[in-house]
């Protein structure tokens, strides 16, 4: 029998028998057995700890972790299962955050040296949801300067190594969170998403996030006074990354609790009216931006034949509105993105003003090279329209199943390498912008390794439907041949 602080656990359960550690567990699965007083927070806790100190070494993922701290709250956990209180669905479970987000006495660097002594006075919404919800915040998980790349690279904390192949992204903005729930360092990690950085790292890495609907999970960056962009308040959505959809279902159910701070925020149930059968799958495989390679074409096939031998039907369909978003991204957040352009010159990495020069040349082929109020504003009126006809195409279709990328994980930092290697990392992550424009919720699933990397599928829905994509995604969770944690292949 184990004693913590006076608290005695029963034997160890059979789950606890399959899996030789701890950290191999699900959240669902810990949470479950620390409820039950078969396991401990603080053992679950000091499993991750010692996961963190054997693989974060060679990776990189997480670049301030508090094990005290961490085991302290885990303890505190445990008295409250204890002592019978009420207790929140990721209670005792291990799991980090990004470092552009808030979190109280945490700096908020974003991957910028000049931001490292940035301390959070509070945290932010979706923070405090977890915190709220009995999560055990073990440490900070890394992104590029400014959350600005698809590569997690910056010169505070240095670059993020994928487990599957160092010399390949982990994917970013999220790339510290996607790499330490691929290996096993936590099962849930939070992230954030305007331009696929949740749904790219979670992709390159062979894992699950979702970028829920705008307005879902609650959401605000620094002090309540501090104005938000347009396009931070109606396109950037908080969410989690997991290595499992009951997993997924778990960290929304957390985050996503009302908070004043958010100007859009809505509650709305996380479970909807049935859908009528059967349900009706677009396949979406080219909007005439980049060509899916081979392993992303076979992806799509698979998944849609394991839907429909699930009762789906999947028909291919096309829709060129999703190339009009991708391009309007570059307009909307762009441009917004270029008031903060002198801080970057001044204060940003080689590598941050690279990307965005890059970004900006290519962007400037369709929107010129200083767009102005007028076609910003007529930007916003076509976003609406584009939103609209997706809308009408979803009441038939209720589920898009589409590519997170093009391509499979990058060679590490070819977005910069020059002009042309920017454009072709831009095409093939056309539904990256598009689906932030539009607004609507995102699933990327990982299916099978090919070329001995990650490939996965995404999946979209109706508004507020993230329930519908959690459905569709456990039958292709079901078939996947991607087995995570694991461990560092070199």
């Amino acid at each position: 029998m184990n004693e913590n602080k006076g608290i005695v656990y029963h034997e160890i359960s059979s789950r606890r028998e399959e899996k030789s550690e701890l950290w191999q567990w699900t959240a669902a699965e810990m949470t479950r057995e620390i409820k039950a007083r078969t396991v401990s927070s603080r053992e679950v806790v000091q499993s991750s700890l010692d996961r963190i100190a054997e693989v974060n070494p060679k990776l990189n993922a997480l670049v301030e972790v508090y094990g005290e701290e961490a085991l302290k709250a885990a303890d505190r956990a445990d008295q409250a299962v204890f002592t019978g209180e009420e207790l929140g669905p990721l209670h005792g479970v291990p799991m980090s955050i990004k470092i552009n987000s808030d979190e109280k006495g945490k700096a908020t660097s974003n991957g910028v040296v000049a931001f490292q002594n940035n301390i959070a006075a509070e945290d932010g919404p979706q923070v405090a949801n977890l915190r709220k919800a009995g999560a055990i915040f073990v440490g900070r998980n890394n992104s590029p300067a400014f959350s600005y790349r698809w590569f997690t690279n910056n010169d505070l904390h240095g670059r993020t190594l994928n487990p599957w192949d160092q010399s390949r992204t982990p994917g970013g903005s999220s790339g510290g969170a996607a790499v330490a729930v691929a290996s096993g360092m936590m099962p849930i990690a939070a992230g954030n998403d305007i331009g696929g950085s949740i749904r790219h790292p979670a992709y390159a890495c062979g894992v699950m996030g979702i970028r829920p609907t705008a307005g879902r999970i609650p959401s605000w960056y620094g002090p309540v006074d501090q104005d938000q962009p347009l396009s931070v308040q109606t396109m950037l959505t908080q969410g989690p990354l997991a290595r499992t959809v009951e997993d997924l279902r778990l960290a929304l159910q957390a985050m996503s609790p009302f908070d004043p701070r958010d100007p859009i925020h809505a509650s709305v149930p996380l479970v909807g009216e049935p859908l009528q059968r059967p349900i009706r799958v677009g396949l979406l495989k080219d909007v005439n931006v980049a060509k899916p390679v081979d392993a992303v074409n076979k992806a799509l096939d698979d998944a849609a034949a394991k839907l429909s031998d699930a009762g789906y039907i999947v028909e291919e369909v096309e829709l060129p509105l999703f190339e009009e978003a991708y391009r309007l991204w570059y307009l909307l957040c762009m441009e917004e993105f270029r008031q903060i352009m002198p801080m970057v010159d001044e204060i940003g990495d080689d590598g941050m003003k690279s990307a965005a020069k890059h970004y900006y040349a290519v962007a400037e082929e369709w929107w010129g090279s200083r767009p102005g109020l007028t076609e910003y504003m007529n930007g916003y009126a076509r976003r609406g329209t584009l939103i609209s006809q997706l809308q009408q195409f979803l009441v038939k279709y209720p589920l898009l199943l589409l590519p997170v990328s093009a391509e499979q994980a990058f060679i590490q930092d070819a977005d910069i390498m020059s002009v042309e290697s920017m454009r072709r990392v831009m095409a093939a992550q056309w539904s990256m912008m598009a689906i932030p424009v539009l607004g609507f919720p995102a699933l990327s699933v990982p299916t099978s390794v090919e070329n001995g990397l990650p490939v996965g599928v995404q999946l979209l829905g109706r508004r507020f439907r993230e329930d519908t994509l959690f459905d569709a995604a456990e039958i292709l969770e079901a078939h996947s041949t991607i087995k995570t944690p694991i461990d560092p292949t070199w």
